[in-house]
């Protein structure tokens, strides 16, 4: 199987989670993906029938730094019969109405809702997220379910358009496309499947599953779950147990309708490169370097408890949290120290676990001894803490603040996928503004002032993000379109516009 990435992609300007496995690959690709997970490497190859080798992979705990479960690859000709089998289940479901899909799909909520302690402790398991944090995603998983299940009839439901002269009606209607094929990343395992998947489901669509190597665990689990929905057609979601070059071979497939792609920059031009030649739809989420803007004129109480709040929470891993805080002069140093006092309240455990490895957390003690070499003055945490006496996996990382960051530094210029927080000064508004904007990113923003109507004019023409909040962080919300401009990724998740990515928006003339 020709793999759809090269040596010559190679680059370490993403730092995105993605999903590399086999020790071959894991080798040309490391650079590329950035933050490769020891726990996503595979420790061998099985043999069998045909002469092709499958990888094995071992899920490493990353706060004890052992491996709990290990998961064999699929064979390519399994693969290729579930695929078969999805598809014949897409032929089912896609005659059940649009109010009925929705009504099956709508028991998800309370299957999740009963098994959120066990799904929380695997995800502690295999990604070091805090049970509670675990257990509030899988609980936000439910509301989006129930979110879908009240709105989501509106949605699916034929528009009517102005008739053309001669006809009797003309509108629009919304049908499923097929066989649609996510590639999911390990930071938020659980929200990152179900906010792609149930909506993409309850248009009509079967959803084959990819998840981090790592992950692998939390989609089986969510694929047991589906399983327990009645009337839902056996095979209509299914998660696969594959390694890279899979990855192509099921991209190929002419069953195959469209991909659902998160993870990093690079490899998503590849995933958005084959799609395009192969004439399907894709909707590809990358990375950020989300900026906030702190004015004058702001509430530095409140502007501080977000920005930490957001920046903290599942390790830094986020991929909308504020990388860089653009502070204005005047209250730069009372920001800094509100700053400082709300990081050290962080308790481990608590508020922040063990990153989602040991590589993860080397390439973040890089970057932040990178910064500071560059100038950037630490003010809290940084990469010689020493871990707490329960977390030996080597996966550890402080909470850290870096002031004086300037543009041209490695915390700057480059997403930092760590709990580290870069407060960068400007003179004006204006530069303010430039600097947020100075990234090549555009996944969230935000803006923090007094004055909510003027802060809302600038967050609304002067950021470039699919997301601007006012006096607030960003956060993703099944009611609320989530995705970004320029190299952050092409396309939207949740809200209608997420439910209606992967359907034909057909036109309707009768005569």
């Amino acid at each position: 199987l020709k793999p759809i990435f090269s040596a010559s992609s190679i680059s370490s300007a993403s730092l995105r989670p993605f999903l590399l496995s086999k020790s071959l690959l894991l080798n040309t690709f490391a650079a590329m993906l950035g933050r490769t997970a020891q726990s996503t490497r595979a420790s061998g190859l099985v043999a069998f029938a045909g002469g092709r080798t499958l990888t094995t992979f071992p899920q490493i705990n990353p706060k004890t730094g052992k491996v709990f479960k290990e998961y064999t690859e699929m064979p390519e000709e399994e693969i290729n019969q579930i695929i078969t089998d999805a598809s014949s289940a897409f032929q089912e479901w896609r005659k059940v109405s649009p109010s009925n899909r929705i009504n099956i799909m709508s028991a998800l909520a309370d299957k999740l809702r009963n098994r959120k302690e066990e799904a929380a402790e695997l995800m502690q398991m295999e990604m070091g997220k805090p049970v509670a944090q675990g257990i509030a995603e899988v609980e936000k998983c439910a509301y989006l379910v129930d979110w879908y299940s009240k709105n989501g009839h509106d949605f699916l439901n034929d528009t009517p358009y102005p008739t053309l002269p001669g006809f009797s009606k003309s509108y629009v209607t919304y049908q499923p496309l097929g066989v649609i094929f996510a590639i999911m990343p390990w930071n938020f395992p659980m929200w990152q499947a179900v906010r792609m998947g149930v909506p993409t489901l309850m248009a009509g669509n079967a959803v084959m599953l990819k998840h981090a190597p790592n992950c692998f665990g939390s989609a089986l689990l969510l694929e047991d779950m589906m399983k327990e929905i009645p009337d839902l057609p056996q095979g209509l979601f299914r998660s696969i147990i594959a390694d890279i070059p899979a990855t192509t071979h099921i991209m190929e497939n002419d069953l195959v309708q469209g991909m659902a792609f998160t993870g990093s920059e690079v490899a998503g031009r590849k995933i958005a490169s084959k799609a395009g030649s192969l004439l399907k739809k894709c909707v590809i989420e990358l990375g950020g370097s989300d900026a906030y803007a702190v004015l004058k004129d702001a509430d530095l109480d409140l502007a501080a408890a977000a920005v930490v709040n957001a920046r903290m929470t599942n390790g830094g891993q986020v991929c909308c949290a504020p990388k860089r805080v653009i502070v204005d002069k005047s209250v730069k140093a009372a920001f800094e120290e509100k700053v400082v006092e709300k990081v050290a309240e962080k308790k481990y455990g608590k508020d922040y676990g063990p990153l989602v490895h040991k590589k993860g957390a080397e390439d973040v003690a890089k970057q932040v001894r990178t910064s500071i070499s560059e100038g950037a003055k630490l003010l809290i945490g940084g990469a010689d803490i020493d871990p707490p006496t329960e977390d030996c996996g080597g996966a550890f990382f402080p909470p850290t603040v870096l002031t004086d960051v300037k543009p041209g530094m490695e915390c700057f210029d480059h997403e930092v996928f760590g709990p580290v927080l870069a407060i960068v000064e400007a003179e004006s508004e204006e530069e303010a503004i430039k600097l947020a904007n100075q990234s090549h990113y555009g996944l969230g923003a935000g803006i923090f002032t007094k004055d909510t109507a003027h802060g809302e004019a600038i967050a609304k023409t002067e950021l470039q993000a699919g997301m601007a909040f006012v006096n607030d962080s960003v956060r993703s919300d099944p009611s609320l379109p989530f995705g970004g401009v320029k190299s952050s990724g092409l396309g939207r998740e949740c809200a209608s516009f997420g439910m209606l990515e992967f359907v034909n928006i057909k036109t309707m003339c009768i005569k």
